[in-house]
């Protein structure tokens, strides 16, 4: 028998906002990044998302695609710089479940993987704070010190279930009786592996996704989390379109 683990998503999951969106902003504001940047591309995006009037998959893979553009050419010491100082200053700006559930995991001795589509360096650094036993995020590629524009992305769920097949081997993982927590329909294949998939906060891609497989839908449980309240539902969960 082997070990039992946890798989956490970052974005949307653990975190409440978007850790690259931080990043991005602070890079604008340390003037590592034109303004125009913001202004001309990501400020839409990131509004459009902020008003509900685009759905938060699109926002995210649009929003990394801007960022990724954006960032092309920067020094790592600077990234490196401005991405430990946004952890530091934002890496409490969770869920308490979720930050919960990652407490009483490492505190059962369970195997803490952070898994996310965010750029690594960030994901190590949360991955750190929060005593995780290993991670993976988007691998950004530097060349002599510079960004160079291309990754290795870590978004899509095919990516993911990549990367759990690795960690499986490497830790001696029990995938059937592990956890696993996401959002976004990017954490599908990764809730459908474990035995004990939650879906938290969960997007309207992800929900129906969920409904549509009863073996899924009997075992996963949904939190909502809002204000001081956080919710537990059942895969009956009712969806009003608006």
């Amino acid at each position: 028998m082997g070990n039992i683990a946890a798989f956490f998503d970052i974005d949307g999951t653990l975190h409440r906002d978007s850790l690259m969106i931080e990043h991005f902003k602070k890079l604008v504001k340390f003037e590592v990044i034109p303004e125009k940047y913001w202004i001309d591309q990501l400020k839409h995006t990131y509004d459009k998302w902020l008003t509900r009037k685009g759905d938060y998959d699109s926002y995210l893979l649009e929003a990394a695609q801007i960022y990724l553009n954006s960032l092309k050419g920067v020094k790592r010491e600077i990234i490196d710089y401005t991405s430990e100082d946004i952890v530091e200053v934002k890496f409490e700006k969770v869920y308490r479940y979720t930050r919960t559930m990652i407490q009483n995991h490492v505190q059962m001795g369970h195997i803490v993987i952070f898994i996310s589509g965010s750029p690594d360096f960030l994901v190590e650094k949360m991955a750190r704070m929060y005593k995780a036993t290993d991670y993976i995020g988007s691998k950004y590629i530097f060349e002599d010190g510079i960004f160079t524009g291309n990754i290795v992305p870590m978004w899509e769920s095919k990516d993911k279930t990549v990367a759990i097949d690795e960690f499986i081997k490497k830790y001696d993982i029990d995938i059937s009786q592990s956890y696993a927590y996401g959002d976004t329909n990017g954490d599908i294949t990764m809730l459908k592996r474990v035995k004990y998939p939650v879906a938290i906060n969960p997007t309207h891609e992800l929900i129906q996704k969920i409904k549509s497989e009863k073996a899924l839908a009997d075992k996963t449980q949904i939190i909502v989390e809002r204000k001081d309240v956080i919710y537990s539902l059942d895969s009956g969960v009712n969806i009003i379109e608006v």
